[in-house]
């Protein structure tokens, strides 16, 4: 049947996904190096000494028994998310924010940082210089915080190491998930691919599910 005059046309991709076509939440611990004196007071953030000397460790310092005590560092989260269908080696946005009670992280670089998924797994590794979302200025009797310095961007910062295997060519059917559910929505659906392809591939199975041949 013709579409109104006045009527505009929807693709059906903005209105529904594919059921099991879906991103993963990363994360990672990670420590945030070059910061001019901005960084984590270690007798506050006791982690934030473990990590470093973590680091240093495996880089061949031994600093077994070592005090020291920098300014310039700060204990990080760093957040991400795996798009369905990346590849390994492809890039993905990361942002990074401070745990302890660094002032900011702006001029700082983000040091290598597993991200592991819910499943405990490492599926990207983040590095790179830190995009801060604000800044922080302090003179003798004041200062001045705009944004939110303790928390920035690495864009394409992290590189993906391993991949969420999904595999259409094995599936019988394919189900349309409606991000509104509605039985008016899912029926024009069904027509509509019907009618695209002369014969009945699709099924509305409830108000949010379309299934397809």
């Amino acid at each position: 049947r013709a579409l109104p005059a006045t009527a505009t046309p929807v693709r059906i991709k903005d209105l529904a996904d594919f059921d099991g076509v879906r991103g993963n939440d990363l994360v990672g611990y990670g420590l945030v190096v070059g910061l001019n004196g901005t960084g984590d007071g270690l007798r506050n953030s006791p982690f934030t000494e473990e990590i470093m000397s973590n680091i240093l460790e495996r880089l061949g310092v031994n600093v077994t028994g070592e005090q020291f005590r920098p300014k310039n560092v700060a204990a990080v989260l760093v957040t991400g998310s795996l798009p369905p269908f990346a590849r390994v080696g492809s890039r993905i946005d990361i942002t990074v924010s401070a745990i302890g009670d660094a002032k900011s992280l702006l001029g700082g670089t983000l040091v290598m940082t597993p991200l592991n998924a819910a499943d405990g797994e490492i599926y990207a590794v983040a590095q790179g210089a830190i995009i801060a979302g604000g800044a922080s200025v302090q003179g003798d009797a004041a200062s001045v915080v705009q944004g939110v310095p303790t928390s920035g961007n690495v864009p394409y910062g992290a590189r993906i190491e391993r991949e969420v295997e999904f595999d259409f060519s094995s599936l019988q059917t394919v189900r349309l998930a409606l991000r509104e559910a509605d039985f008016t929505t899912a029926g024009r659906i069904e027509q509509a691919i019907n009618a695209e392809f002369g014969r009945r591939i699709a099924v509305m199975t409830d108000p949010g599910t379309v299934n397809v041949d």
